[in-house]
């Protein structure tokens, strides 16, 4: 079963459309038990850092992704939930963030050319073999929207990265825990690949 947690703050209706789409039948939840017995948890999100913070610690999701981290159990973080899984964002200044992975959340630098936020088709480039990236082909192009973007602090959990301005890493992966700065379910064929690649851990 492949959980996906609602706590106001996600694209959770296109991430749903996009598993059911290949298959699947995703249970969007905030229920403790069921996430945690969950084959795999997705954690989608749109907003602000701090925003998302809130509501986690409000419906007492912090621990229940800390402990889904630890466990084992696949967990892939989309866009903001990506954001969230790291330390800080200069987003919301004085916020912590899960901390499930080293590194923080920075302001995508302005070039008086470039739009901010970051939004539209942007390659992927994969600096090493990752399970999420199974079968899918350097620059292949997926969808992004963000202001802010990831600086891991570990270059060997960096699974893809794009250029936007500055050098941006794009997904992260690190045992069980997976993130996309971008929206695989809104990515096309590209994006379903990556998603059934999840399923399939």
């Amino acid at each position: 079963m492949i959980a996906i947690i609602d706590y106001d703050s996600g694209n959770i209706g296109s991430v749903s459309k996009a598993f059911e789409y290949i298959g699947e039948k995703p249970v969007v939840t905030r229920d403790v038990e069921t996430i945690l017995s969950a084959d795999k948890v997705v954690f989608p999100g749109v907003g602000s850092f701090g925003d998302a913070m809130d509501k986690l610690n409000r419906y007492g999701l912090v621990e229940v992704l800390r402990k889904v981290a630890d466990s084992g159990t696949p967990l892939l973080g989309i866009c903001l939930g990506l954001q969230v899984l790291f330390e800080k964002s200069e987003e919301s200044p004085g916020v912590e963030g899960l901390a499930i992975l080293p590194g923080k959340i920075c302001e995508i630098p302005k070039d008086g050319i470039h739009k901010i936020p970051h939004m539209g088709w942007n390659l992927l480039e994969f600096p090493r073999e990752s399970a999420l990236f199974k079968g899918i082909q350097d620059d292949s192009y997926v969808y992004f929207v963000h202001s802010y973007y990831l600086q891991a602090a570990d270059e060997n959990i960096v699974a893809a990265t794009t250029e936007y301005i500055t050098h941006i890493h794009a997904a992260v992966e690190k045992d069980n825990v997976f993130g996309c700065q971008f929206h695989p379910e809104k990515s096309g064929d590209v994006g379903l690949q990556i998603l059934k690649n999840f399923v399939e851990m």
